[in-house]
């Protein structure tokens, strides 16, 4: 009886097999592009330029995904109509304004336990790939970024969706990039081209996204780069605007020339701008905080970060998810000072509790709505104490909206070109790039990071940009290391220690002690001294507490030597058993650093 199985199973395993190695091939064409195209990229910028555009193409599909899904969730859960818009409205019933926000995020915090459970790895995002990994994202880390965003807008939450737009655009270019094997630095443009095309989709802005790519995700501007990312963004527009049609920018009566005096109250808008971006970075910290020392465990935060939300929005529906509608309504609105006022506060404490409480989301939209109202609102206290009117409220909400956004996110020629391409206007363009560089150089001056980089440095990530800098961390002392090194023992007689090393042969020695452990470094010279009054090669040690790590960066270990002030130091396994397993001199590792510096700089001129 027991043949028949046996028989059974062997026939199966007989056709199996070429219907597994079918699918292995399939597995590999999707994962790895054919050899003949993979040639093509490397060698012709041209193909690079195509597969870019391709990029770009999935990024404005997925933005308008994206889109749509979070629009039709808050139809679906706040029973909207038609063209209305969430925060666009003027009131919502009372009682979905409160639960949808709460329920939301106790169903947020539940689905992050089981993520945790079973999906515990940490997502990285464009500019941390591009500065420390070489632009290698994970796609599927990336779409569980992306879900947790959508449902964080969907539920009404006031965090933006352009961190997940550029998440996932910047991680199908990493994914697309390492299907073609594409070199280090290509692969990181291909980042870049993901994230620029995502915004300008977003935004329907073309410079907009090519900017924020180079500014932000690659870090640098450069002729080599510009095509790819240049076609990305048109691509990702293009398909924007073939499913959704062209949404356009602001409608405003702008002036056609703003005089030079009233530069004056523009830069001070900047620098306002400058120091609430700051106060509102630090207080998503201080919630975060807050939270983690409360007894409330992190997955039910965010049903109590939610049940805020809901009570702020029975106060104004304007507070909640990105704020698209509301600052396309709120920009040319009459909104009387009080109410500003008021609009500011409850908007900015919204934002720090939606991330404070561990909602999904960025802040770049929320900036640009707080920064439209704060202008307003500077506007309106300027008209109460001047005679005169100076600035129109219109052209004080665009500044400020550019301002502040510039402060949080970063970038000033991003966002002086989302001034120009969603207003038409090159006179409030200039205003918008002065105020956008004062509140650049205030926050720099004075906090000295972005949100994102801010973030990095909570971590322990010494990241200011997107400029690559993980080639110092793979430039470790145990790959520059000598690993032939003669050691002698510290109790040597120093008669057969000059026996050994004469002069000549060896400029120092490595010493270790009777447990072979580091004990230090004796000169050669030193040792050959005719004064030199000592009995054992111990009696001579020097940097007897000064010695390298495998695993230190070159820049850690050129810091070791200023400190050490040696020209060599030994290399030991770790701190507590202080085997010697190598030799590093402070020539060999400059001269690796400025190799790599070189080599970075001709890549990045496209030479």
């Amino acid at each position: 009886m027991s043949v028949f199985p046996s028989a059974i199973r062997t026939a199966t395993r007989r056709v199996r097999g070429p219907v597994a190695r079918s699918r292995r091939q399939w597995g590999e064409i999707v994962l790895h592009a054919p050899q003949t195209l993979r040639a093509l990229v490397r060698a012709d910028e041209l193909w690079l330029v195509l597969l870019a555009a391709l990029v770009g193409c999935a990024a404005g599909l997925l933005v308008v995904i994206m889109n749509v899904t979070t629009l039709e969730m808050h139809r679906l859960l706040f029973l909207l109509y038609g063209h209305e818009r969430l925060s666009g409205m003027n009131a919502l019933d009372r009682g979905r304004a409160v639960l949808v926000p709460s329920i939301g995020g106790l169903a947020f915090g539940l689905a992050g336990l089981v993520i945790a459970r079973f999906w515990p790895r940490r997502a990285v995002d464009a500019i941390e790939a591009n500065a420390l990994y070489g632009g290698r994202m994970s796609l599927s880390d990336s779409v569980i970024v992306t879900l947790q965003t959508i449902f964080s807008n969907g539920v009404g939450a006031s965090v933006g969706l352009e961190a997940g737009y550029t998440q996932i655009g910047a991680a199908f270019g990493s994914r697309l990039g390492r299907s073609f094997r594409v070199r280090r630095n290509d692969l990181r443009l291909l980042v870049g081209c993901g994230a620029a095309g995502a915004i300008g989709a977003a935004f329907n802005a073309p410079l907009t996204g090519a900017f924020y790519a180079f500014e932000l995700v690659i870090g640098t501007y450069s002729i080599a780069t510009l095509a790819p990312v240049v076609a990305a963004s048109i691509a990702a527009i293009a398909v924007d605007r073939w499913l959704l049609g062209d949404t356009g920018g602001f409608d405003l009566i702008l002036p056609s020339n703003i005089p030079p005096f009233d530069y004056v109250p523009v830069l001070a808008l900047g620098m306002i701008c400058a120091l609430l971006g700051i106060a509102i970075m630090r207080a998503v910290t201080l919630t975060e905080e807050l939270f983690r020392k409360s007894r409330v465990p992190p997955w039910l935060r965010p049903a109590v970060g939610g049940l805020l939300l809901g009570l702020m929005a029975l106060i104004t529906p304007q507070i909640l998810s990105s704020g698209h509608a509301a600052l396309h309504l709120g920009i040319n609105a009459p909104y009387s000072l009080q109410f500003l006022a008021l609009l500011v506060v409850l908007k900015a404490l919204a934002t720090t509790i939606s991330i404070g409480s561990g909602f999904r989301g960025g802040l770049f939209f929320a900036s640009l709505f707080l920064g439209g109202m704060l202008g307003k609102l500077f506007a309106a206290v300027l008209a109460a104490v001047t005679v005169s009117p100076m600035l129109p409220g219109v052209v004080c909400a665009v500044v400020g909206m550019s301002g502040l956004a510039t402060a949080i996110v970063g970038g000033p020629l991003t966002m002086a070109f989302l001034a120009l391409e969603s207003t038409g206007s090159l006179p409030l363009t200039i205003a918008v790039l002065a105020a956008s560089v004062v509140s650049a150089l205030t926050v720099r001056r004075t906090f000295g990071y972005s949100f994102a980089t801010w973030r990095f440095h909570l971590r322990g990530e010494a990241i200011r940009s997107a400029v690559d800098v993980g080639w110092m961390r793979n430039l470790t002392v145990g790959r520059m290391m000598r690993r032939e090194v003669r050691t002698v023992r510290a109790d040597t007689p120093i008669a057969s220690f000059r026996r050994d090393f004469p002069l000549g042969a060896e400029q120092r020695v490595v010493v270790v002690d009777q447990s072979d452990r580091y004990a230090g470094i004796v000169q050669v010279a030193e040792a050959h001294a005719v004064d030199a009054n000592i009995s054992q090669v111990g009696e001579a040690l020097h940097y007897t507490d000064q010695f390298l790590l495998p695993q230190m960066s070159v820049k850690d270990a050129i810091s070791a030597f200023e400190q050490s002030e040696s020209d060599a130091l030994a290399v030991v396994d770790n701190r507590e058993s202080r085997r010697v397993i190598g030799l590093l001199t402070e020539q060999y590792a400059l001269r690796r650093y400025s190799e790599e510096l070189d080599r970075r700089r001709r890549d990045l001129s496209g030479e």
